[in-house]
């Protein structure tokens, strides 16, 4: 790709490998211009956000380098379509990822149709890559750093916003990335990386769930025995094979089901009950990136953020729904995560759908 005869959009968040990106692209000769998506929370005041240092950064480096940088405010579509998707999806009793959907709705949605439009590739700071195959179709291929890769958090972007995608450093590890940030004294060079939900900053989601849905207590009963162990808050606080952070005596409790009907909350015990794996679950809505999912045969999968990928077939099930079958029996199967698919070698993504089990 001659990147000299493209005009660049780099999104930079105030982070290192942000950066990062725009050091490589003006060390190739390139002048992008830059802009800072603005999508904090509603009442600044009330929470403990650090969205003002980051725009700090972004603008130090973006002055470094002699880019213009524009603040774009997402802050109304954020609130709107991302907001709404999670306590959508919590209020049922699911596990959905807020980053996902931030991804295909705000930095490469909503921010193409208030500025992106006007270039040719959007370059971001993710740890993931891209290849055009022999038939000219771009994929979305894994990074080589296994712990960073994001191509989970891409996996739901529509094939237009693939096309415009670029990533200067998904081929690096994150130590290459830092080496560079440090060399180059960068301000934010030795910054910690963002944990969690991307607009949250320092905020505790389940502070962010109560402020939304409130609590609503009710009882935990052990699976196996029907025992009465305590109270929860709201099984929206709660997710599918969590084991820290429920504050039972004589654990360790691991949640195997919610039932919203009865709001009741069911747990095991011990290290590693059986009831917490599945080797089998329904996927439906399969958002494909590229190519159509290859059916009955060997592929890999993940259903969180962690460098793992577990082998795996796709059964049709004739509805428009999958059926994944698993090599392995897999800890905290939860309805509402994303089951995203790659190929045997876990290099190409196809693509990412909805647990249902």
């Amino acid at each position: 790709m001659n990147l000299q005869d493209k005009k660049i959009a780099v999104l930079l968040s105030g982070g290192v490998d942000s950066s990062v990106v725009l050091y490589e692209l003006v060390r190739q000769g390139l002048q992008p211009d830059c802009f800072y998506i603005k999508i904090g929370p509603e009442e600044e005041e009330e929470w403990d956000c650090s969205s003002e240092e980051d725009l700090e950064m972004a603008t130090a480096v973006s002055h470094k380098y002699g880019c213009k940088l524009e603040v774009i405010d997402c802050h109304q579509e954020y609130w709107d379509q991302v907001t709404k998707y999670t306590m959508d999806k919590v209020r049922a009793g699911l596990t959905p990822n807020p980053d996902v959907m931030c991804n295909r709705l705000i930095k490469f949605g909503a921010f193409d149709e208030k500025r992106g439009h006007d270039y040719d590739l959007i370059a971001t700071g993710h740890y993931a890559q891209t290849e055009v195959d022999e038939e000219g179709r771009k994929w979305l291929c894994t990074s080589p750093d296994p712990v960073k890769d994001q191509t989970d958090f891409l996996a739901q972007i529509y094939d237009w916003q693939l096309k415009k995608a670029f990533f200067p450093i998904g081929h690096m590890m994150k130590e290459e990335v830092r080496e560079i940030a440090e060399r180059e004294h960068l301000v934010n060079a030795k910054r910690k990386d963002s944990q969690g939900i991307c607009f949250l900053g320092k905020i505790n989601y389940n502070d962010y769930i109560r402020r939304y849905l409130g609590e609503k207590a009710g009882d935990v009963l052990e699976l196996e025995t029907g025992k009465k162990i305590g109270q929860h808050r709201g099984l929206w606080f709660h997710t599918i094979g969590q084991r820290h952070g429920l504050g039972f005596g004589g654990g360790p409790w691991f949640v195997v089901k919610k039932d919203m009907k009865t709001n009741i909350l069911y747990v095991s015990k011990g290290y590693d009950p059986q009831t917490a794996y599945k080797q089998e679950f329904k996927v439906k809505d399969f958002h494909t990136l590229t190519a159509p999912l290859p059916l009955n045969a060997e592929v890999t999968f993940k259903i969180r953020h962690t460098p793992e990928y577990h082998p795996a077939t796709i059964e049709p099930t004739g509805d428009g729904e999958f059926i994944v079958h698993s090599s392995k029996p897999i800890h905290g199967v939860a309805p509402g995560q994303f089951c995203v698919v790659y190929d045997q070698q876990h290099h190409r993504c196809y693509g990412s759908g909805e647990i249902t089990l």
